[in-house]
């Protein structure tokens, strides 16, 4: 059974300005309904400005909420930030932490948007205007649900929101897998990173993990996983610059789940990047991460 957190506002009215397809949440969806039917729908609430502050500068918060992001943000962002992106960006927030919530219950669930890696304390970046990572994993631990947390980013993007927001936690660890030449120029340091080469393909990428993840889990052990599971490390993504087949990305998903769940780690993922110009070929690559990882967590 795939546990999946989904909301309508998630598919906000395209921007005036800026290329990011905000169809590609509906499209997910639709995907995941084609491939399966074993999969259970879940809506968020909308995270309350308050957690939201507690990562985000206040400021920058009203900014977003009130719809009057500065043009310099905006820019940074890719988009403007519309009332229709500003509420949209409350619930994939709240959808990140109902996922987490149900994986705490169900050992894997999944956020069908999400993965806002690059937003700093005060801008968004990147496509990215609230770090729904960061804020779900402090409001989880301040709220005692667990307490200590690990965020594995395998987008081909680093994440250098993530790091910048949680550096200096021990009880938050980043780990970032990323195409060291790609967006962005100017990387965070995460708690660990690993940059790799342009082209790098399947078996390069899960030597990779599998030369790491087993010891960051026995080391760090953490309560809960956070899985920014984006599917850009695609050989067909027009932004990545690795070379992962759909074989590689399963085989991917299928590993991160094996090694988390023979630890008794639960894992909630968010949807993280995925671009291409077919965009019901991108979302049927999430779609299919996301059975895959439901699927694995079913073997155990």
């Amino acid at each position: 059974m795939l546990h999946i957190v989904h909301h309508s506002d998630y598919i906000a009215p395209p921007p005036t300005r800026g290329s990011f397809a905000f169809d590609k949440y509906y499209l997910v969806i639709e995907a995941v309904k084609q491939l399966s039917d074993n999969h259970q729908l879940y809506a968020p609430h909308a995270m309350e400005p308050h957690w939201l502050e507690a990562v985000h500068d206040p400021t920058y918060v009203n900014e977003v909420l009130s719809s009057n992001v500065p043009h310099e943000k905006e820019r940074r962002i890719g988009f403007p930030v519309s009332p229709e992106i500003s509420q949209r960006v409350r619930y994939t927030s709240g959808g990140t932490w109902l996922a987490a919530k149900l994986a705490l219950e169900h050992g894997y669930a999944a956020n069908s948007a999400g993965g806002s890696h690059h937003a700093l304390a005060d801008t968004g970046a990147g496509y990215c205007v609230f770090n729904d990572l960061a804020v779900s994993a402090n409001r989880l631990i301040t709220e005692g649900d667990v307490g200590r947390i690990l965020i594995l980013d395998l987008d081909v993007h680093q994440g250098d929101g993530t790091a910048s927001l949680l550096a200096g936690r021990n009880d938050i660890m980043t780990v970032s897998v990323h195409a060291e030449k790609n967006f962005p120029v100017r990387k965070a340091r995460s708690s660990l990173d690993i940059g790799l080469d342009d082209g790098a393909g399947d078996e390069q990428y899960m030597r990779i993990l599998s030369d790491h993840l087993p010891a960051i889990l026995d080391d760090f052990r953490p309560d809960l996983l956070f899985y920014q599971a984006g599917v850009d490390p695609h050989v067909e993504d027009r932004l990545g610059r690795l070379a992962l087949t759909d074989e590689g990305l399963a085989a991917r998903e299928r590993y991160v789940i094996r090694q988390s769940r023979d630890r008794d780690i639960p894992v909630a993922s968010a949807l993280g990047g995925g671009y291409g110009h077919d965009h019901m070929a991108v979302a049927r690559r999430h779609a299919l991460s996301m059975l895959t990882m439901a699927d694995e967590n079913q073997r155990r």
